[in-house]
C-alpha cells in the first residue's frame, strides 16, 4: 500500500458547534491548501515552518467562505508522516461542507475510515498495536480503559514484544547459521543461554495472556446482573447507582418485564448493570419471556447481585435462602453478592436481629450487604464490594495489560510455538526442526506489531476507526 493522493475529512464530530477541524494529509496537502487560503500576513503556507498556525480566510474565487486558523505540519514530522494541514473553522454544517467540497474540487479525496492512522502506520510513525490503541483511546469511557490505551499508544506493549522478538531473532539467526555448517557438527547458539531465554519468554507471554482476563472486562465493562423476586427493589437500586430515574419503579410486582442496561464508572472501572425481570412463577406470557431473558443475562454476567426480600416483620422471606443456594449451585464460578434491601423500614435493633439470624448463611456466602436503595444507605459499600472483584493490581503497578482480542490470539499462538521450542530443547531436537518452531513464534510476534501483515488484516482493523482519524 503506497498512497500518493491527498485525503481530507472532518476530524471533529459532525454537527454544528463552536469550532470544527478539517484535516488534509498527503504530499500536496500544503500546496492545495495554499491556493484557497489567504493569510492576513500575506505569506504563502509553503514558505512557513512546520508546526505553525496562521490566521486567514478560506476563499473560493471571489467568495470568502470563513475566517480560519490553519495549522501546518511538514513531513516527516506529522501524525501521518506526510504533509498535514488542519483547518479550524466555525462549526456551521454549511461552512464545513463548503470547505470540504472546495478541496475535493481541487484534487483531494475523501478519507476512508481510519486512513490517517493507517498512513501513520505505513509511514512508520506508529506500529500496528499503537495504531489500534488510538481507536481504544477514542472509545475509552473510564479512567482504567484510558490508562491502558495511553500505555499501548506510547508503545509500552509493543516495546515488550519487540524486545522478545529481537532476542529470539538473534538466536534464530545462530541456529540458522548452524544449518549451513551441518557437516561440521558445530553449535553457534549456546543451548543453556537459549533455554534461559525461552524460560523468560514463556514467563512474559504467560503474564500477558493472563492479563487479558482483566483487560477485556476493563475495556468492555464488567456485566453485573441484578436479580431477585419481583418488587424487591432491583430497579430502585439501578436508579440509585445511576443517580437518575432510569428504570420504572412501582409497588406493582412485575413492573420490569424486560432487561434494562446502563453503564457507570466506579473507581475508574466501567460496570454494565443489567436490571432484570423479577423471578417468579407466572402465567403472563410477556413476563415469562422477561424471566427467560433474566437467566440469559445471568449467564453473560460476571457478577450476580441477588436482592432478597424481607418479611413485614423484618425477617427473611420464606424460601429466599433456598433460591440463593440454587443460583450459587447453578453458577458456582460467578461472583455473587446477596443484598437485603429496604432496611429503611427497620429499626437498628431489627437490623441487628436480621444480621444475627443469617450467621450460618454467611459462612457460605462471603458478600452479604444490608442496604436501602431508596435512601442510598449502604450503596457506597456495595460499590466498594464490586471493585474488590476487579484485580486492579496490574493497573496500580502500571503493568502492561492486554485488551485486544487479536493480540490475545497472537500471544496464545506464540506461546504454543515457544512451548514446542522448550520441549525441543529438553529432548535434544535437531536445529532444523527447532528453527521451524522459532520462525512460527517470530511470525506471531510480528503479527502484533505489524512487521508481518496483509491488506485484509489492515482493512479489518482500520474499518473500525472513525473517519477523520
Amino acid at each position: 500500500m503506497i498512497y500518493q493522493d491527498t485525503i481530507i475529512a472532518l476530524a471533529t464530530p459532525s454537527g454544528a458547534g463552536a469550532i470544527a477541524v478539517i484535516r488534509l494529509s498527503g504530499n500536496e496537502a500544503i500546496s492545495i491548501a495554499e491556493k484557497q487560503f489567504k493569510s492576513v500576513s500575506g505569506k504563502l503556507l509553503g514558505q512557513q515552518k512546520t508546526h505553525t498556525i496562521h490566521l486567514g480566510h478560506i476563499v473560493d474565487g471571489a467568495i470568502t467562505i470563513d475566517e480560519v486558523l490553519v495549522s501546518v505540519f511538514k513531513d516527516p514530522n506529522s501524525y501521518t508522516g506526510e504533509n498535514v494541514v488542519e483547518i479550524s473553522c466555525h462549526g456551521s454544517n454549511y461552512i464545513q461542507q463548503e470547505i470540504i467540497q472546495l478541496f475535493l474540487r481541487e484534487g483531494c479525496r475523501m478519507a476512508n475510515a481510519g486512513e490517517f492512522t493507517l498512513r501513520a502506520f505505513l509511514n512508520g510513525k506508529l506500529d500496528l498495536s499503537q495504531a489500534e490503541a488510538v481507536a481504544d483511546l477514542i472509545a475509552s469511557d473510564n479512567a482504567a480503559s484510558h490508562q491502558i490505551a495511553m500505555q499501548q499508544m506510547r508503545g509500552r506493549f509493543s516495546s515488550e514484544i519487540a524486545k522478545l522478538r529481537e532476542e529470539l531473532l538473534n538466536f534464530a539467526s545462530l541456529i540458522e547459521l548452524e544449518l549451513d555448517f551441518a557437516e561440521e557438527d558445530v553449535e553457534f547458539a549456546d543451548r543453556s543461554q537459549f533455554k534461559e531465554l525461552v524460560e523468560r519468554i514463556t514467563f512474559v507471554l504467560k503474564r500477558l495472556i493472563d492479563s487479558f482476563a482483566v483487560g477485556n472486562v476493563i475495556k468492555n465493562g464488567i456485566p453485573v446482573a441484578i436479580v431477585g423476586e419481583p418488587n424487591v427493589g432491583k430497579s430502585t437500586l439501578l436508579n440509585a447507582l445511576l443517580n437518575e430515574e432510569r428504570a420504572i419503579v412501582s409497588e406493582i410486582a412485575g413492573t420490569t418485564r424486560d432487561t434494562i442496561e446502563d453503564e457507570i464508572s466506579i473507581g475508574g472501572i466501567g460496570f454494565r448493570f443489567i436490571d432484570t425481570a423479577g423471578i417468579r412463577e407466572t402465567k403472563d406470557v410477556v413476563e415469562s419471556i422477561g424471566i427467560k431473558r433474566t437467566f440469559e443475562k445471568i449467564e453473560q454476567a460476571q457478577v450476580v447481585v441477588y436482592i432478597s426480600p424481607l418479611t413485614p416483620e423484618g425477617g427473611i422471606a420464606h424460601g429466599t435462602l433456598i433460591e440463593i443456594e440454587k443460583i450459587k449451585n447453578k453458577y458456582p464460578l460467578k461472583n455473587l453478592i446477596v443484598i437485603f434491601n429496604k432496611i429503611d423500614k427497620l429499626s437498628e435493633k431489627e437490623i441487628e436481629n436480621l444480621k444475627s439470624s443469617i450467621v450460618d448463611f454467611q459462612s457460605s456466602i462471603k458478600n452479604i450487604l444490608f442496604i436501602s436503595a431508596k435512601t442510598g444507605r449502604g450503596v457506597e459499600a456495595f460499590k466498594s464490594t464490586l471493585l474488590d472483584f476487579v484485580n486492579t493490581g496490574a493497573l496500580r503497578n502500571n503493568d502492561t495489560i492486554v485488551t485486544n482480542s487479536r493480540h490475545y490470539d497472537a500471544l496464545l499462538k506464540a506461546f504454543e510455538e515457544i512451548d514446542k521450542v522448550k520441549h525441543g530443547l529438553e529432548t535434544g531436537l535437531s536445529g532444523d526442526l527447532l528453527a521451524i518452531d522459532i520462525r512460527q513464534a517470530l511470525y506471531h510476534f510480528g503479527e502484533i506489531t505489524g512487521e508481518i501483515t496483509n491488506d485484509d488484516l489492515l482493512g479489518n482493523i482500520f474499518a473500525n476507526f472513525c473517519i477523520g482519524k
